[in-house]
């Protein structure tokens, strides 16, 4: 298959079948896919944070709740 060099870029080309860019540089595509992984875990470990608080805080809700039981039992 021939590729089609992108003017002004020397690590891309294009294929003109499907008109898509490629990058020839695999170092740039590696430090991309490492980017790119360690975004999707920080986002996993954040949503992991939200979840973990929103249990505290029901936790506590529910302690509250037990407290105004027992002090409103006990008058």
């Amino acid at each position: 298959m021939t590729y089609i060099k992108v003017k002004g870029h020397d690590n891309l080309i294009r294929d003109p079948k499907t008109n898509s860019i490629i990058n020839t540089n695999m170092s740039e595509y590696n430090e991309y896919i490492s980017r790119r992984d360690s975004k999707i875990e920080d986002t996993k470990k954040i949503q992991n944070l939200e979840k973990d608080l929103d249990d505290i805080r029901c936790d506590l809700d529910e302690i509250k709740s037990l407290l105004r039981n027992l002090a409103n039992g006990s008058k």
